[in-house]
């Protein structure tokens, strides 16, 4: 198991993507039924992920028995770990949720399909040691992402799916370049290799490169001022598809390529007991955060006030990140994997609320509250995380993040993550203000329709989360979730070494 994990994190969900397609049109159950199975057996296998990095820190796994630099590998380390856990068990959250929500549109086999596809190019880029098949993977995701904005093939869909597509090639083309410079100067595209051959001096490419990466990886995390796609295709998308862009895509393709790249392969900016901050991801964090508070105030469609607020919160993992200090990276890994949970829910609930009454405008959806009690009650748990109000998981993370800033003296970084939250806070008052209480606007509503059971399920296993999101910083828990993932980014250009020698394989 220890060996073949890691294919099979891939190859299950590519697997699954193509049998839905296929047959799909065939067997009518086959397309819901698959989509639970492959990601309940990834999210099982992601959990088990850290049991195994706990135990042997890193694992290589040498595609076709060719070991690195020659040939490819896929490693598991406790960065990767984490990832899998957070996108896998979103994925699996998902997949219960759009059983009953996709039910309004027509192809379910190609949802799924282009669903699963999605889901094997993340964890594609997740795993994987090398540069080139990152790109690979990064463009597999991508691809069936624009797709999945488009579904609905509405004139609104196609136009965001369209902007989309530009604006992730342009992405794409900036990776791809500072790919191409790389291995031009070192030879390689093993990332180990890469980063070997670049500690003995990488010139003037380093910078130029790193300056590529910003924005390109910025451009696919959507931070400001890479971020004019955002707002558009997550309205746009269908609920699930919004709550994968925001909870997990976005993050796998973004910020985790990101870090990965510049700490652990250029090694430009490194963790330490002093402070190593790396200026430009600090003040991107801060731009960040306000901009997309900001903009998220004045929003009356419920799904684009939620895209606003994904580049807010985006903000302050980017932020906790570059501060560099360990115990900023741990809260800025452990807000990243609150804020997918908590922005998946927040999105399934607009979904849930969309189908019930027909609108995204909050002004009218006044007194639902009373009649969608599921929806109503994880949206106020959702709004209070992500609000960082005790005791939810939000308040945790960005207690954190704010009190790491201030141990490193980053005492103004600290402030603008206080206005952001509180700014958050009022835009949260808002939803659930006009969105669920009151009743005079509510009587101008169509009768409400019912939500799924499915749906409700989700809602509920979401919000469980958020709750009991904080026992992570438990000692025990921490230190086999948290800990081994900042530890790899703290490790720096030292810590894909183990690729190089055959890890714990």
């Amino acid at each position: 198991m220890t060996h073949t994990l890691m294919p099979l994190m891939i190859a299950v969900p590519l697997g699954g993507a193509f049998l839905c397609a296929l047959m799909g049109k065939r067997t009518r159950a086959l397309p819901d039924a698959m989509g639970f199975l492959v990601t309940l057996l990834t999210a099982a296998g992601a959990v088990y992920s850290v049991s195994l990095v706990k135990s042997a820190d890193t694992l290589v796994y040498s595609m076709g028995g060719w070991r690195a630099p020659v040939g490819i590998v896929l490693s598991l380390d406790g960065l990767t770990a984490l990832m899998l856990v957070t996108v896998n068990l979103v994925a699996f959250l998902v997949a219960i949720y759009a059983r009953g929500y996709m039910e309004r549109y027509t192809s379910k086999r190609l949802f799924y399909g282009l669903f699963l596809l999605m889901l094997a190019g993340m964890n594609g880029v997740v795993l994987t040691g090398d540069m080139f098949n990152l790109f690979v993977f990064l463009e597999i995701a991508s691809v069936a992402s624009y797709a999945l904005v488009a579904f609905g093939t509405g004139k609104q869909e196609l136009e965001a799916a369209f902007k989309y597509g530009v604006m992730g090639t342009i992405a794409s083309l900036f990776i791809l370049l500072g790919i191409i410079l790389l291995y031009a100067r070192t030879s390689t595209l093993n990332m180990a290799d890469m980063a070997a051959a670049l500690a003995g001096g990488g010139g003037d490419v380093v910078p130029l490169v790193t300056g590529l990466f910003l924005a390109g990886f910025g451009l696919k995390a959507a931070l400001v001022p890479f971020h004019a796609w955002l707002p558009d295709a997550h309205p746009s998308a269908p609920a699930p598809i919004s709550a994968m862009l925001s909870g997990v895509l976005i993050k796998s393709l973004g910020v985790y390529a990101m870090v990965r790249v510049l700490y652990n392969v250029l090694g430009v900016a490194e963790v330490s007991e002093t402070g190593s901050p790396f200026t430009p991801l600090i003040v991107l964090g801060i731009l960040s955060m306000m901009v997309g508070v900001v903009l998220a105030l004045g929003q009356w469609d419920m799904k684009r006030l939620l895209a606003y607020h994904s580049i807010s919160q985006i903000g302050y993992v980017i932020l906790a990140i570059g501060i560099g200090t360990p115990l900023a990276v741990l809260a800025g890994l452990f807000h990243l994997f609150n804020h997918s949970i908590f922005k998946s829910l927040l999105f399934l609930d607009s979904g849930s609320l969309e189908q019930a009454t027909g609108t995204r405008d909050l002004r009218r959806m006044a007194g639902v509250g009373r009649k969608l009690p599921v929806t109503s009650g994880s949206t106020l748990i959702a709004s209070m995380s992500i609000a960082g109000i005790p005791p939810f998981n939000g308040f945790w993370s960005k207690l954190l993040i704010i009190v790491a800033a201030v141990r490193a003296g980053h005492s103004w970084s600290a402030f603008w993550a206080v206005l952001a939250s509180i700014l958050t806070l009022a835009s949260f008052t808002k939803v659930l203000r006009y969105g669920f209480q009151g009743g005079g606007a509510g009587k101008r509503l169509r009768e409400l329709a019912a939500v799924p059971l499915s749906m409700k399920v989700a809602l509920v296993l979401f919000a469980v989360i958020c709750i009991g999101g904080g026992l992570l910083l438990l000692p025990s828990l921490r230190d086999l979730f948290l800990g081994p993932a900042a530890d790899a980014l703290a490790g720096g250009t030292r810590q894909l070494g183990f690729v190089l020698t055959g890890g714990a394989s």
